[in-house]
């Protein structure tokens, strides 16, 4: 009787000890779900869309008042909470677009840097920039390449993005690469400047990609 009563305690003993176990267990597994969650959550919590976009009269989508670089933008800040800073000039205000398209390709042959309006934005809060653009004779509008000089992105992340209506990213990720050699440059996403409006969730596929 002793051995038995002796063995049926070693049994509740192993079973409590197992329960606690698989409490710690399970308590451990929600903590670490719920880091990974915040982990995704605020992995771009500190970011910076920086974006120049062309409305009026563009290839294939005609008069716009939003500018198809706009609107991606937009779904960015809308899918992440990043700031935005908007690169404006008004050199190019009322163009048809192709005597646009040729004063762009003079600016890019002559190295033109056109200025743009306001001050550059102070980027020492943020870890992630966005750069977006349309793609004008396989870059980003030279104007993009004005404020390039004037911000330091020593260290930080940066995802280029384009519209466009056949050039892809072009040459704007090695570019953006070569004016920021210490940044750490990821591959970029680029989508058809007539697809923006239908295309949200093209975007916001790309966006979760990098979370």
């Amino acid at each position: 009787m002793k051995r038995i009563l002796l063995a049926v305690m070693a049994l509740l003993a192993t079973v409590g000890c197992n329960g606690q176990n698989k409490g710690k267990t399970e308590s451990s597994s929600r903590a670490n779900q719920q880091n990974v969650k915040h982990l995704k959550t605020n992995k771009m919590s500190k970011s910076i869309v920086i974006f120049f976009s062309h409305a009026g009269d563009n290839y294939s989508v005609g008069n716009i008042e939003v500018g198809n670089t706009k609107i991606v933008a937009d779904y960015i800040s809308e899918r992440t909470g990043a700031a935005q800073f908007e690169i404006v000039t008004h050199k190019y205000d009322g163009m048809a677009y192709t005597p646009l398209i040729n004063l762009a390709k003079e600016e890019a042959n002559r190295g033109e840097l056109p200025p743009y309006e306001g001050k550059a934005p102070d980027l020492s809060g943020y870890d992630t920039v966005f750069i977006g653009g349309p793609v004008w004779w396989g870059t980003y509008p030279q104007v993009m390449f004005t404020l390039f000089k004037d911000i330091n992105l020593d260290g930080k992340t940066v995802v280029p993005f384009t519209t466009h209506e056949g050039s892809g990213l072009a040459s704007c990720v090695s570019d953006v690469k070569k004016a920021f050699p210490k940044a750490s440059v990821l591959k970029g996403f680029s989508i058809y400047g007539h697809e923006v409006r239908s295309g949200k969730a093209k975007v916001e596929k790309w966006i979760d990609s990098l979370k």
